[in-house]
């Protein structure tokens, strides 16, 4: 293997850059601000959260419509003007509910088109064999920037206001375009590479394009698409309720709460970037399936460990646990997408499971708002959740073990397992 001066490792470098960029930094930081609104505007708290479910219905055609018809660059670029623009409207916005839902579906169609799916396509470009280890590392770059993102806009608003701070976050999106420009290649080849680094091609043809229709029509893609909506669905609910699950539970202290939320949340956050790395590095090594289905039971198992959180005891446990699988189930979708249809046709698939895992990923925390304002506690609302996160694990389960590209890898890796 001709692996010095294998431009991928470049290439992993600086979609570590504009992917923590165009994702880790508003994604994760944009709740922040949310009770500023509150104040500022005199919003509810349902009013506020409302914003990205109702994008996320409108905007399911953007990645079906336009990922497949954008080169990854441009895709890259054109997103994260996206959300510039809705970032800078957030900091300018009065009180008109209407405008600021409005500015939402800007938000959503960037993080669309900037986010996972461009990001995905370029590194399996570049990698086979390593595929899994490199989109560990770009995975990574989410959560380091989004921590740093956090510190900054807790100083940026102390410092000025909250608009100030949303339009130096806005501005920050334009770090990605030189780079997307500069740096990133879309595939080997257009730096006379190969692949990984090899010397020489792989010697089975890749898979050809497909079409929508032939996707829609293949049994495993139906299971990985229920799969991921229920799993990525059942950690969106985790995150949006955890705080209010420890209330319920005992800590009644506001102090205690907050202090017991941050330290679930940083232990959640960098455990996440430990299981990106690992798990990346296991998928390379053993079938890809049974990596997959243990991460996504994991998920649904930290549903009932965390209704045993209870003062004075501290939520390590459940935190190390849940942030492990969490940084992997997301990982883990674009590469066992690959693997079953060919890194030819990521985009297709991808532009139509993104949407699928965003409406989960937002109305699924929806549900358990509304169950919980019909029980007593959480106990139900999350073992409601729990069962949806074990017919996750259950679809990865039956997903064969074999996929489009497992044949290439083979033949192109002597020794290696197939997956």
């Amino acid at each position: 293997m001709r692996t010095k001066g294998f431009y991928g490792w470049w290439i992993t470098a600086a979609t570590f850059v504009t992917f923590g960029i165009s994702v880790g930094i508003p994604y994760y930081n944009l709740p922040f601000f949310y009770d500023y609104y509150q104040k500022t505007f005199d919003w509810s708290r349902s009013e506020i959260t409302l914003g990205f479910p109702v994008a996320a219905i409108l905007t399911l055609w953007v990645g079906p419509l336009l990922i497949p018809r954008l080169d990854a660059r441009k895709s890259i670029v054109i997103g994260t003007g996206l959300t510039l623009l809705a970032l800078t409207g957030f900091s300018h916005m009065g009180g008109n509910l209407v405008f600021y839902y409005a500015l939402w579906i800007l938000y959503t169609m960037g993080y669309i088109l900037s986010g996972p799916i461009p990001h995905q396509v370029i590194v399996s470009q570049w990698f086979r064999r390593n595929r899994g280890k490199a989109m560990g590392l770009v995975y990574v770059g989410v959560g380091v920037i989004a921590s740093l993102g956090s510190i900054l806009v807790k100083e940026l608003t102390e410092a000025f206001n909250f608009r100030i701070a949303l339009q130096i976050i806005a501005a920050i999106m334009l770090i990605a375009w030189p780079i997307a420009f500069f740096v990133i290649k879309l595939k080997p080849s257009d730096k006379g590479q190969f692949p990984d680094g090899d010397e020489k091609p792989p010697e089975v043809a890749p898979v050809k394009p497909c079409t929508y229709r032939y996707l829609l029509g293949k049994y495993q893609f139906w299971l990985l698409l229920v799969g991921s909506f229920c799993s990525i669905g059942a950690i969106g609910s985790i995150n949006i309720h955890m705080k209010f699950v420890f209330f319920d539970q005992g800590f009644k202290d506001q102090g205690l709460l907050d202090a017991t939320w941050r330290t679930a949340n940083v232990a959640i956050l960098w455990s996440s970037i430990i299981g990106r790395v690992v798990v990346g590095s296991l998928a390379d090594r053993f079938p890809m399936k049974y990596v997959m289905f243990s991460t996504y039971f994991v998920t649904a198992a930290t549903i009932p460990l965390l209704l045993t959180v209870r003062p004075p005891g501290a939520p390590w446990a459940f935190a190390v646990l849940f942030g492990l699988a969490m940084g992997a189930d997301y990982m883990l979708i674009p590469l066992m997408a690959a693997r079953q249809f060919g890194v030819n046709n990521l985009a297709k698939a991808m532009a139509i499971i993104l949407p699928s895992d965003t409406i989960g990923q937002t109305w699924l925390p929806y549900l358990v708002a509304q169950l919980r304002e019909r029980s007593v506690d959480y106990t139900w609302p999350l073992y409601s959740i729990f069962f949806i996160a074990l017919i996750g694990a259950t679809s990865i389960a039956l997903l064969p073990k074999r996929g489009a590209e497992s044949e290439e890898i083979h033949l192109s890796s002597p020794g290696r397992a197939t997956t």
